[in-house]
C-alpha cells in the first residue's frame, strides 16, 4: 500500500513559517493581497472567502474586491490599475472564470509581473520557461506539487523520468518546467497521446492534471512510482443519498494506491497546498518589494 502524502500538513508547514516570517518584518512591512471576485460564481465565492481568510491568519494586509457581474472590462481594468500603484498591496489576485463579456487574458496581463502572485503573466511564464526560477512568481498548484514531489524524492531528481498528463497554462505546462528544472527527464501527455497507459507507466513521477474523473487507473502506475493528483472532480455519490456527490481526482485512487509507492489523496493532497503557496508568493512579493531576502520553501 502507498504512502498517503499529506498536503494539509505539508500546507500547515508552509503556511506556519510564512506567518512567522510575516510577523518577524512587520516594523517594515506588511504583505498586502487583494483578491477581485466578479459576479456571484458559488464555487469562486468560496475559493476567494478562503483566500482572503488565510490572508489575515497569516498577518497579511488582505483586501477583497467583490464587483458586479455587469462591470465593464474597462471599469476591471481601471482598479486593477489602482492596485499595481497601491504600495500596501503585493500580490494581486483575479478569480477565474470571468464572465464572458471580459477577455480573461487581457485582464491578467495588465496586473504586474512584480503583483502577479498566480504567475500567470507572460514575463513570469517565461522566466520560469527558461529557468529563472528565483526571480518568477511559479503558478501556485504547480509550486504545491513539487514540495509534494520533494518530501518523497528529495529536490533533485536527476535519473528520474516524469509524465504530466495535461498541457494546460495553469498546471500542465508549468509542472513541467518545474520538474525538468529539478532535472527529471519530463515528458507532457495529453488526450491525443497515443497508447497513453504505456506513457504513464514508465514515470517514476506522475502527476495528473488532465480534469477527467478517475482516468488514470492502477495498471496505468509503475510500481513505486510517486503520484501526485490534481485533478478535482464532483461524482455522483448515491451511497450518501439521493443526489448527493464527492469529490475525486483523475487518478483512480483505490487501484493507483495499491501500486504506487505514494501518492497524494483528494480532498487533502494538493489542494491545501494551491493557497498555501499564494501565501507564500504574496510573502515574498513584499520581501522583494521591501528589499528584504525572500524566503525559501
Amino acid at each position: 500500500m502507498a504512502e498517503i502524502i499529506d498536503g494539509k500538513a505539508v500546507a500547515a508547514e508552509i503556511v506556519a513559517k510564512v506567518t512567522a516570517h510575516a510577523a518577524s518584518i512587520a516594523g517594515t512591512v506588511v504583505p498586502g493581497l487583494a483578491t477581485i471576485l466578479v459576479g456571484e460564481d458559488p464555487a469562486s465565492q468560496v475559493y476567494v472567502a478562503s483566500k482572503s481568510r488565510m490572508a489575515k491568519e497569516c498577518g497579511f494586509h488582505s483586501v477583497q474586491h467583490t464587483l458586479p457581474r455587469e462591470i465593464t472590462q474597462a471599469e476591471l481594468l481601471a482598479l486593477v490599475d489602482r492596485l499595481n500603484n497601491d504600495p500596501a498591496i503585493h500580490g494581486i489576485l483575479v478569480q477565474l472564470p470571468l464572465p464572458d463579456h471580459i477577455d480573461s487574458g487581457a485582464v491578467i496581463q495588465a496586473i504586474s509581473p512584480d503583483k502577479d502572485v498566480d504567475g500567470f503573466h507572460f514575463i513570469n511564464v517565461g522566466k520560469l520557461g527558461t529557468g529563472e526560477i528565483d526571480s518568477a512568481f511559479v503558478p501556485c498548484t504547480p509550486a504545491g506539487c513539487m514540495l509534494l514531489i520533494d518530501r518523497v524524492r528529495g529536490r533533485d531528481l536527476s535519473g528520474l523520468s516524469a509524465v504530466v498528463v495535461g498541457r494546460s497554462n495553469i498546471v500542465g505546462k508549468p509542472m513541467a518546467n518545474l520538474l525538468l528544472a529539478a532535472n527529471a527527464t519530463v515528458t507532457i501527455a495529453h488526450s491525443r497521446t497515443a497508447n497513453l497507459p504505456e506513457v504513464v507507466r514508465q514515470a517514476d513521477i506522475v502527476v495528473a492534471a488532465v480534469g477527467r474523473p478517475q482516468m488514470i487507473k492502477g495498471d496505468w502506475i509503475k510500481p513505486g512510482a510517486t503520484v501526485i493528483d490534481v485533478g478535482i472532480n464532483r461524482i455522483p455519490a448515491p451511497e450518501k443519498g439521493e443526489g448527493k456527490t464527492r469529490l475525486v481526482g483523475d487518478v483512480d485512487f483505490n487501484s493507483a494506491s495499491k501500486v504506487a509507492g505514494a501518492i497524494t489523496p483528494v480532498p487533502g493532497g494538493v489542494g491545501p497546498m494551491t493557497i498555501a503557496m499564494l501565501m507564500a508568493n504574496t510573502l515574498t512579493a513584499a520581501c522583494r518589494a521591501a528589499g528584504l531576502e525572500q524566503p525559501k520553501f
